[in-house]
């Protein structure tokens, strides 16, 4: 029921209660639907709303501009199949076995069936659907998808450039190839296409929808229609397209007049990697304990639940979605450890903090940064050709003590100024390897 029908009918129950006895009770609203789109190394400067310039996301913007904007949103790993690891879960991904490097189609590791998905918490009252990029195992038993909570599947197995490839479709029934020749520049049209399929198919009922693009991860190949747009070449035009399909589904919810009870999130997996805008952020994609490879866009819209224009900069991660979504639809939390926490005041309350102390942010499975809502300190970089291990034997000085709220670009250490918060945050970082360290796998064979 959208708004303007659920006040409607508000007004009319009483109405009717005034002349009537026993009063009619009136229906409760139903459990909200979730679009959840995850771009692949969507870069934090990329969006319009997060400062681009060179490219153009008028949708995105306008989904901004009535909902909420997280500025300080960060995913769970600096690549890609930890970080999905950490958003389904909650969890950081080193709990779950998948925190080093990415599963290559040569591998078969994946998300232990033991880990409770977003998909798996909201049952039994929502369908569910992934549709796009799944990278989080392509072998039994961690495959297909709907081993973890999804009622449909259609996508691909891992990163697009990744062979072989193939388009496949999953239902409770099995899974079944439906191309393995499948067009690249079609992608991201086929993704939003089939998401607007189950829309329809289930819009009469809560569904949770998860659209994982491939886009703008390479190859760069923009649909026809979109080519040569972007003053920003290939990556805007892959990019402008997302956004014109964003246009297209809120223009979809509200036709289907659901879009009062629908949650629209976009993120990114990671940030950018060989092109794209870190926004002035330090390091990209796979770069160490750097912002630029972790701090992605976050956008959450839901008429008359989140206030129109809402921007915070309370730190919070990816892994927060599964304890939010539960909260946000009144599903239980799955009885784990969880990392993330509910993150429903940032997205309804101006100026509510985090619920975070504090943020690990590892490198592979080490810990790399720990971050407060003021200050981070970097333990882990890349210096030329090897992992540089800042506070290491004889290495205390190398590691720097960033204050963000000053210096969002990471440039200078202000361990001599902030003493006090160098030993809070060394502390920190000797919690977080307690806690983590004894979680490792063991080194693959070179």
């Amino acid at each position: 029921m959208n708004r303007r029908h659920f006040l409607l009918a508000s007004a009319a129950t009483a109405a009717l209660a005034a002349c009537a006895s026993p009063p009619l009770a009136i229906t409760p609203a139903r459990k909200p639907n979730i679009v959840l789109i995850l771009a692949d190394d969507l870069g934090y400067g990329d969006l319009g709303a997060f400062g681009a310039r060179a490219i153009r996301t008028p949708n995105i913007d306008r989904l901004a501009a009535e909902g909420a904007r997280l500025t300080s949103f960060y995913a769970s790993a600096n690549v890609c199949t930890p970080s999905r690891a950490g958003l389904l879960t909650g969890r950081y991904p080193i709990r779950t076995g998948l925190a080093r490097d990415v599963i290559r189609q040569t591998d078969t590791n994946g998300l232990p069936l033991s880990e409770i998905t977003i998909a798996e918490a909201l049952k039994p009252d929502y369908a569910t659907a992934i549709v796009g990029k799944w990278h989080l195992g392509h072998v039994a038993p961690f495959w297909p998808p709907t081993q973890h909570g999804f009622d449909l599947f259609h996508g691909l197995p891992y990163s697009h450039d990744m062979a072989p490839l193939t388009m496949s479709a999953a239902t409770s029934a099995g899974v079944e190839i439906i191309d393995d020749t499948p067009d690249m520049d079609r992608l991201t049209e086929q993704f939003f296409a089939r998401g607007f399929r189950f829309i329809d198919d289930n819009k009469d009922r809560p569904f949770f929808l998860l659209l994982t693009l491939t886009a703008p991860h390479v190859p760069l190949d923009p649909h026809p229609d979109h080519a040569g747009h972007s003053a920003a070449a290939e990556y805007g035009d892959v990019v402008e397209e997302i956004d014109a399909n964003v246009g297209r589904l809120m223009q979809k919810l509200k036709t289907l007049g659901i879009d009062n009870d629908t949650l629209v999130i976009l993120t990114s997996d990671n940030g950018p990697w060989w092109e794209g805008s870190a926004g002035g952020l330090r390091d990209r994609k796979g770069g160490s304990g750097w912002e630029g490879g972790y701090r992605v866009p976050f956008i959450a819209r839901q008429p008359g639940r989140i206030p129109v224009g809402l921007v915070s900069d309370s730190i919070a991660m990816n892994i927060d979605l599964l304890p939010t979504l539960a909260s946000w639809t009144g599903a239980p939390v799955p009885d784990v450890t969880l990392d993330g926490a509910n993150i429903t005041s940032l997205l309804t309350q101006p100026r509510a903090p985090s619920p975070h102390d504090e943020l690990v942010y590892f490198i592979n499975e080490d810990v790399a940064a720990i971050r407060t809502q003021r200050f981070k300190y970097v333990v882990r970089s890349h210096y030329r050709t090897f992992l540089a291990d800042l506070d290491g034997a004889n290495r205390t000085d190398w590691a720097v003590l960033v204050d963000m709220q000053n210096d969002p670009e990471e440039s200078y250490d202000v361990s001599s100024k902030h003493p006090d918060v160098l030993a809070d945050m060394q502390a920190r970082i000797a919690r977080a390897r307690a806690t983590f360290d004894p979680l490792k796998t063991p080194a693959p064979t070179p």
